[in-house]
């Protein structure tokens, strides 16, 4: 009898001992292969470097936070792919997608299945327009990004002869798309609006047309693999135009291609966050790992940072209490406070102006 009650409680402390040890886990999403592959590195490292420095302060709720990662390739389709994957592991709890053609795609899934989904970096607004309830953009909207590329353009370049391009993409039309709104709506219309297929080589042809029509300003809306080219072409061909686009060419990548053609290209970012205070202990951290926090890593960070305070500050882990917390309070991050509107958008979104010059970004001097 004695024996037996020993053996119980025995058992009794080790189920007892394996549910204080159990993982918190969440799933991440980011193109890990494919044309955009660095971004997709980017948030990884943040969202990684995120779990690990809460783990040290003790995880979530006294348990450990995991982290694994899936590959959209930046793709649509795979990003519904990976979606029906993560809904069949049974995920509560992702950080992404990073593009937002494949974001969302994907959106459609984790809505229906309840699964709570904050993405660091998809803009296009459409994402939060359709009412859904489970899905957080811890990042700005293109429809607000777009306000600062356009009225910039319109400030700085009045008069001046501008082109709009796209790559026909979620993200890279829709940005294009607002900053040309901004941009007529301060008197300035652009002489030619076009775009491009992502992927392609050849843009002489572009390059000629942008030449021959004597553009002085060229907005683009996509990411820098196409750009880089474009920028590399315009320079063999003479043209001296000023580039500008979003954060889609924030990738160091831009330099293998357009090579020192990139010194002098403009775009707009959120506030870097490796000049803030908040992030200081952060970005030490990361250097001496050897990342550079440059692009989109401290967004992934962040991203990490107000799932996992919404857990600690939710009354249990499930995914009904998590949401709520999600929508209720205000988040400390590397990047500041963040807190989520009705929509899952940010309160207090903020871009800036940044120049490239010699393989590295800062702010645009006024």
């Amino acid at each position: 009898m004695k024996r037996s009650l020993i053996v119980a409680a025995g058992l009794s402390s080790l189920l007892m001992a394996g549910s204080a040890l159990a993982d918190v886990k969440i799933y991440g999403v980011a193109p890990l292969t494919g044309a955009v592959a660095a971004f997709g590195d980017q948030v990884r490292k943040g969202v990684e470097a995120a779990v690990a420095d809460i783990n040290a302060k003790g995880g979530v709720k006294g348990e450990k936070l995991v982290v694994e990662f899936s590959d959209d390739a930046c793709d649509p389709k795979q990003g519904v792919s990976v979606a029906n994957q993560l809904a069949g592991k049974k995920a509560e709890f992702v950080i992404g997608h990073v593009c937002s053609g494949a974001t969302i795609a994907a959106a459609d899934i984790y809505d229906e299945e309840g699964i709570v989904m904050v993405t660091p970096t998809a803009t296009n607004p459409t994402l939060t327009e359709k009412g859904k309830k489970t899905i957080f953009r811890a990042c700005g909207r293109d429809d607000q990004q777009g306000v600062i590329a356009g009225s910039f353009i319109a400030d700085r370049f009045k008069g001046k002869r501008v082109a709009v391009l796209h790559d026909k993409q979620a993200y890279g039309k829709g940005l294009a798309d607002e900053a040309t709104k901004a941009m007529k709506a301060k008197g300035l219309t652009p002489v030619y609006e076009g775009s491009v297929t992502a992927g392609d080589k050849d843009y002489s042809a572009l390059v000629s047309r942008l030449k021959n029509d004597n553009i002085d300003v060229v907005y683009y809306g996509g990411y820098h693999p196409e750009l880089g080219l474009i920028l590399r072409q315009a320079d063999e061909a003479g043209l001296k135009a000023q580039f500008i686009s979003g954060e889609g060419v924030s990738s160091p990548e831009i330099y293998s291609i357009a090579g020192k053609a990139a010194d002098g290209l403009m775009f707009t970012f959120p506030p870097d966050g490796r000049k803030l205070d908040t992030a200081k202990d952060a970005v030490a951290k990361l250097r001496a790992s050897g990342v550079e926090p440059e692009g989109f890593v401290l967004q992934g960070y962040a991203a990490t940072q107000t799932l996992a305070q919404a857990m600690m500050a939710a009354k249990s882990l499930k995914k009904a209490d998590v949401l709520a917390a999600m929508r209720a309070q205000d988040f400390q991050t590397v990047l500041g406070t963040l807190a989520f509107d009705a929509k899952g958008d940010l309160k207090n979104p903020d871009f800036r102006v940044y120049v490239w010059k010699d393989g590295k970004y800062d702010y645009l001097p006024n």
